[in-house]
């Protein structure tokens, strides 16, 4: 079989059970395995570590599809780890139309994202999106559907591997029906009481941010009678919630006409009064900035920008960013007010995301307490292997 064997003391990573491989790490390869096919990855005295998905094109040069000698990795093997990922959310997950059904190295299937949507109507029924990121995840995608299908009884399957990883994997860019019918042109999820327009075809991501579901939770429970401002707010996922919870009003700011006129669909089809929503079309940099000259203040705001950091080479201009929301922000609100303030960049860990913010505090002039630690929900585990799994990082905040 296709061999890697590691340099001198390059196994250490894999003794605690880190899922990666990089290409700096390997000493030789034996045989010519193709892009995405099975490795013996072995340390330079010969140790089994581990097998592993090979991929010449990246950097993550092999991927771990397990630890165990005696495993191998077939169809069977892909059966036991979706089967295994879906008890997993049937145990833990509830109120929900929306799930992280796969959830990448968390679930043994690294560069493998899937979301499992059922429709809020007498059909129930389902879809399940997939993103395949990496080379290992490609080469097996009809097993990988094949298990997907069988485990959830969804006929449906629909692939948004429109990502830009992929080309550092050496794969183009893909989006496509793979089973079943296509996805309608928008399908209606709900989430703990509240119903959400999903643009599978054409939303960010898989059409919607599911790693949120604890958070917009969060903010139903907090906002009764608070003025509340959504910034970054997409197809409105917490300004829903925050009307669901009885805000008295909901000032929502994103920069994208399609994802307001989707998110004003969802106010419609929850019944709430339009009335107490605002939405402004419109840069949420300038725009903080602008409600603070003209004397606004808010009891609630939501800062859930885009990944502002793809990269480390980016984190420096990503601090900025965030520092500079995050200023405005609290200024923006009443004493009391309360602050739900997120990162998605992988690049910036949670302690550099809360020294950012507590610089932003320092220069706002406000004394700031962090409430809560906020991140994704049970469908996003984290192996403890792996802290590059803890990609979303947040904190609750509330001004003196």
């Amino acid at each position: 079989m296709n061999t890697v064997t590691l340099k001198p003391s390059k196994e250490k990573s894999l003794l605690r059970r880190h899922p990666w491989v990089y290409a700096n790490a390997i000493d030789r390869v034996d045989g010519k395995p193709a892009a995405g096919a099975t490795v013996l990855v072995r340390a330079h005295d010969g140790r089994f570590l581990a097998r592993a998905a090979y991929s010449p094109h990246s950097q993550i040069r092999a991927r771990v599809w397990s630890f165990d000698e005696n495993e191998p990795v077939d169809h069977a093997f892909f059966k036991r780890r979706v089967q295994r990922a879906l008890a997993h959310r049937q145990a833990m997950v509830h109120n929900t139309g929306a799930t992280r059904l796969i959830f990448g190295e968390a679930d043994g299937l690294p560069g493998l994202i899937v979301d499992y949507y059922v429709q809020d109507d007498a059909s129930k029924r389902g879809q399940i999106v997939c993103q395949f990121m990496a080379a290992g995840v490609e080469a097996w995608k009809d097993a990988i559907v094949q298990a997907l299908m069988g485990a959830t009884d969804c006929p449906n399957v629909y692939e948004r591997s429109d990502v830009s990883i992929r080309e550092k994997e050496g794969l183009e860019q893909t989006v496509g029906v793979l089973a079943g019918d296509a996805p309608p042109e928008t399908l209606i999820a709900s989430e703990n009481g509240v119903r959400y327009h999903v643009d599978v075809r054409n939303g960010h991501k898989t059409g919607f941010y599911v790693d949120q579901r604890d958070n917009r939770a969060l903010v139903h429970e907090l906002s009764k009678d608070r003025d509340v401002l959504n910034c970054f707010c997409y197809t409105g996922g917490f300004s829903l919630a925050a009307l669901k919870g009885g805000a008295k009003r909901v000032v929502s700011i994103d920069s994208s006409g399609e994802a307001l006129a989707l998110a004003q669909q969802n106010v419609a089809a929850n019944g709430f009064d339009a009335g107490r929503a605002t939405w402004l079309d419109a840069d949420a940099f300038k725009t903080l900035r602008k409600l603070y000259d003209d004397g606004e203040r808010f009891d609630l705001i939501v800062l859930d920008p885009p990944k502002f950091a793809p990269s480390r080479e980016h984190v420096d201009r990503a601090a900025r960013a965030y520092k500079d929301i995050n200023l405005t922000g609290l200024k923006l609100l009443r004493p009391g007010g309360l602050l739900f303030t997120y990162s998605c960049s992988g690049a910036i860990d949670a302690e550099l995301f809360q020294k950012i913010v507590a610089g932003a505090a320092a220069d706002a002039r406000v004394d700031a307490r962090i409430l809560k630690r906020l991140g994704a929900g049970v469908d996003h585990p984290l192996l403890t292997a792996f802290p590059e799994g803890e990609y979303l990082k947040g904190l609750l905040l509330q001004t003196a």
